[in-house]
């Protein structure tokens, strides 16, 4: 068994070697894919400027590469150099938190977070408090000949701005813009309707600081800027203390679950309180509750971490694999799985959820 384990391992070595080495040959193929010329009048964030997610995907698959040859010619000595793979991740992501405006990473940063909260003014243009509709707007009301609105006709003594006057200063208004349409040619009029089309005018949105997120949300702010920053340095937090304490230790296991707990505690929180005037609540887009959803589906991954796997997962796996043993076909399949999944478990980036 141990000969088939180190066979098993060896080959799991030469295989993540070259999904890491695809996975960052895919990543670089999407984002070129991703960053189309059209992508700057699409809204894109301005912080997309450098790619903070190719660089993340990247770092993903590096980290798997690292991990195998570090323990090919180092050993033990491996979680050094993950520590700080570990740590470039932290301020790769640390710094596209800040740019983002402090918006919740989704994917760890791997897919950028640019769900806007829409209103619904597509049916009414607002002029001052009151709606008003797009069609019919009444007598008094002058159109130019591309239907953009002229405003309301009114004399001196505002009254009813159809009499004689009213209907001159109609007709004037009608004349000049007809005018104006002729002497601009045809061509004139296409070239600056494709210009406005390929330059529309940017709009300059500025990100919140973190600041102004403390000054309007109040305590719930900080706490949200603290669960996603717990959620972004868990992973270092745990290589350290396995560096310190060892692979074997529960101390490690039991703080990054702690880590894990007390960050998604504070997202719960600040999401469901928030009903004074100065601790806003926050709302959460549809992204980011997959998102949120899938950090608690992330917990499963303790059960295949040490020291817990080898005290209880692993006797539960084998102890299936026993009984499924005389079944035919499926003792064999079991067995593969879990040969598979006990191969699969010795890689930290398999099973760190970073």
């Amino acid at each position: 068994m141990g000969q088939e384990e180190q066979r098993l391992r060896a080959l799991l070595g030469v295989s993540c070697q070259l999904t890491a080495i695809l996975g960052i040959l895919t990543a670089v193929n999407e984002h070129i894919i991703d960053t189309t010329p059209n992508e700057r009048h699409t809204g894109s964030d301005d912080h997309s400027s450098f790619p903070y997610a190719l660089c993340i995907s990247a770092l993903k698959d590096l980290e798997t590469l690292v991990e195998v040859v570090a323990e090919q010619y180092y050993g033990d000595k491996k979680w050094n150099f993950i520590a700080v793979t570990e740590a470039i991740k932290v301020i790769v992501r640390l710094v596209l938190f800040q740019k983002s405006g402090y918006k919740m990473l989704l994917h760890g940063g791997e897919t950028p977070n640019v769900e806007k909260y829409s209103e619904d003014t597509s049916s009414q243009h607002r002029i001052g408090s009151f709606p008003q509709p797009e069609g019919h707007h009444g007598p008094g009301w002058l159109q130019n000949s591309h239907g953009q609105n002229l405003g309301w006709l009114q004399n001196s003594h505002g009254q009813d701005p159809w009499n004689l006057e009213g209907r001159a200063l109609s007709a004037l208004s009608r004349f000049g813009e007809n005018a104006r349409m002729i002497s601009n040619p045809v061509w004139m009029q296409r070239i600056q309707q494709q210009h406005a089309i390929m330059n529309p005018p940017t709009s300059i949105i500025k990100r919140p600081t973190l600041s102004m997120i403390l000054s309007e949300k109040g305590v719930n702010g900080a706490l949200f800027v603290l669960g996603e920053v717990l959620f972004i340095t868990r992973p270092l937090i745990y290589v350290l203390f396995i560096r310190r304490y060892g692979v074997r230790s529960w101390i490690p296991w039991f703080l990054s679950l702690a880590v894990d707990f007390i960050g998604i505690g504070f997202l719960s929180h600040v999401t469901k309180s928030g009903k004074s005037e100065r601790e806003q609540q926050f709302h959460l887009s549809a992204s980011e509750k997959d998102e949120v959803k899938r950090r608690k589906l992330l917990w499963a991954l303790y059960l295949m971490r040490e020291p817990f796997f080898s005290k209880y997962t692993r006797q539960k796996l084998e102890s299936t694999e026993k009984l499924l043993e005389p079944v035919p076909l499926f003792g064999t399949l079991t067995a593969k799985i879990v040969e598979l999944v006990i191969g699969a478990q010795t890689r930290y980036t398999y099973m760190s959820g970073s």
